[in-house]
């Protein structure tokens, strides 16, 4: 499922800007991070192939973790979704759930290379059963996107929805103290 925003034209031109970025410093940070120089000793030349798989390993199982984040982010906002409209309010397991929520989404925006910035979500719905239910939305697209990004990219639009999903889940706790 697609979202709608306004500020798309403003998505898409960040998204140009962190891809000039990349291309221009990725390579410039690889070559600062690996030795040029092949070691003169076999002994040495071991000792950086185990560290550089090491690496790697450590690479693919944090990207591993972030695909399980994901996933259990989307089930956290698809539970409550589900119980709220069964029982139409939130009661404390709800929030429990919402803020692992939290966490997690917080996990998956700092393994994109996201900090806390203020999200833009302008169009935020004005009641409590939309709000649950866009948030249910956006966890499941924020899954979405988190598992077809590869682990070495750094994608704005996962961080962009992890800051339009923390802010969907700051209303719902504020609408739910209301109630």
């Amino acid at each position: 499922m697609r979202m709608n925003f306004p500020y798309l034209s403003l998505l898409r031109s960040t998204l140009a800007v962190a891809g000039l970025f990349s291309a221009i410093a990725v390579p410039a940070f690889a070559q600062g991070s690996i030795p040029i120089s092949t070691p003169k000793d076999p002994m040495d030349q071991i000792a950086v192939d185990m560290r550089v798989k090491q690496l790697l390993g450590l690479a693919e199982k944090e990207h591993k973790e972030n695909l399980n984040r994901a996933s259990l982010l989307s089930c956290l906002g698809a539970e409550i979704s589900t119980t709220f409209k069964q029982k139409n309010h939130l009661d404390r397991n709800d929030f429990k759930k919402l803020d692992k929520l939290e966490k997690l989404t917080k996990a998956i925006r700092s393994a994109a290379g996201g900090s806390d910035d203020p999200s833009e979500a302008k169009e935020i719905p004005p009641d409590l059963p939309q709000v649950i239910s866009k948030m249910a939305e956006l966890a499941e697209a924020l899954k979405d996107e988190v598992e077809k990004t590869p682990r070495h990219v750094v994608s704005a639009t996962v961080i962009d929805q992890a800051n339009v999903l923390l802010e969907l889940i700051r209303r719902v706790r504020g609408l739910s103290a209301r109630t």
